[in-house]
């Protein structure tokens, strides 16, 4: 179970935005490279001022995030956007974004930078599992158990965690090697999806 399942009912909350939004010229590129640019900055901010409440930009942007980037799917979808450029975008910018926004917490104990480097590793491998599904026709693949939007609840989590006790309880340590084989899993998932013969 993915907390991706539930991107059909966030879409349909969102449409008429998105609606008024393309009425208005944005582009689906825009509202991308926005959201990356704000998640480098929220990033960066926290790793040169890792002050514990700034800690709960974490979990508000990571729900507006998910926001945008179902705004600037629908704008490519619904409205006549898709392009190969807008596919290299999205894929690239949502790899450095989770980058810039994981990186931080190896400021905070208990965590470490090995470990966050090491997730950081493996969301990038989940996500490229996922989009090689597409060389075998198979479409982009999501499958979980940690995904984007499942990783986005647990940093959400863990900022605001850090923004109300001004660090993390020391049971945390165990969620960067549980969140390793987490990911592990969702390679095997997502190769799996991606080798299984098309219909």
């Amino acid at each position: 179970m993915s907390i991706y399942k539930l991107k059909s009912s966030f879409q349909s909350i969102l449409r008429p935005l998105v609606a008024r939004l393309a009425a208005m010229g944005v582009t689906a590129n825009q509202v991308t490279l926005f959201a990356a640019l704000v998640s480098v900055a929220i990033g960066a901010l926290l790793v040169v001022q890792p002050l514990p409440a700034l800690f709960a930009l974490v979990p508000v942007w990571m729900f507006l995030r998910m926001g945008f980037n179902a705004v600037d799917g629908m704008l490519a979808r619904e409205h006549g956007q898709q392009s190969s450029l807008g596919g290299y975008l999205n894929e690239i910018t949502d790899v450095v974004s989770d980058a810039a926004l994981y990186v931080p917490f190896a400021l905070v104990a208990p965590f470490s930078l090995p470990w966050i480097a090491t997730i950081i590793f493996l969301a990038v491998l989940t996500e490229f599992a996922g989009v090689l599904g597409v060389v075998h026709g198979n479409g982009r693949s999501y499958e979980g158990p940690m995904g984007k939007s499942d990783r986005a609840l647990l940093f959400g989590a863990l900022g605001l965690l850090v923004a109300m006790f001004d660090t993390l309880p020391q049971w945390t340590w165990h969620l960067q090697p549980m969140s390793c084989v987490l990911l592990i899993w969702t390679v095997v998932n997502r190769v799996r999806a991606g080798l299984h013969d098309p219909q």
